[in-house]
C-alpha cells in the first residue's frame, strides 16, 4: 500500500515517523546511536563546543521518508534544523517535497497523526487541481 504523505516528529534521541494515506497509517520509531545535544561553550575551552551530528540517525529518517511525495517536519528543538541541513546538502531532492516545519512539543501518537491529517488537508486545498 502507497503512503503518499508523512510526518517526521524529531528530538535529538530519536524520530518518530508516520507514513499515510487516507485509510492507512504506517509507524517507525528510529532511535539516535549517538544522541547530541546541545552543549553549551564554556569560556577559557577550546573548540567551538558542538558535538558532532548522527549521521546514521539522519540517514534513517530520509530512508524512512522513501517514496512519500509530501512531509512534515515536527518537534520540540534544533534537531529539526540539523536534519533539514543534513538534507540540503546530501538529498536536495528530498527537501523540495518538504511542506512544513514547525515546532511541537511532546505529542501521542494520535495527536500527531490528526495534526497531520488536518495539515494536508489544508494544503492540498491550496494547491491547484493537478494530480499528485
Amino acid at each position: 500500500m502507497t503512503h503518499n504523505h508523512a510526518i517526521v516528529w524529531m528530538d535529538s534521541k530519536e524520530a518518530h515517523i508516520f507514513r499515510f494515506n487516507a485509510t492507512d497509517v504506517e509507524r517507525e520509531r528510529i532511535k539516535a546511536h549517538n544522541p547530541f545535544r546541545q552543549v553549551h561553550h564554556k569560556a577559557g575551552v577550546i573548540g567551538a563546543g558542538h558535538t558532532t551530528l548522527d549521521r546514521a540517525f539522519f540517514d534513517g529518517i530520509v530512508e524512512a521518508l522513501a517514496d512519500t511525495t509530501e512531509w512534515l517536519l515536527v518537534g520540540p528543538s534544533g534537531a529539526k534544523n540539523e536534519l533539514l541541513t543534513h538534507v540540503d546538502q546530501h538529498i536536495p531532492q528530498l527537501r523540495r517535497t518538504l511542506v512544513g516545519v514547525h515546532a511541537m512539543d511532546h505529542p501521542t501518537d494520535g495527536e500527531l497523526i490528526d495534526h497531520a491529517r488536518r495539515a494536508f488537508k489544508a494544503i492540498d486545498r491550496m494547491l491547484p487541481n493537478t494530480p499528485r
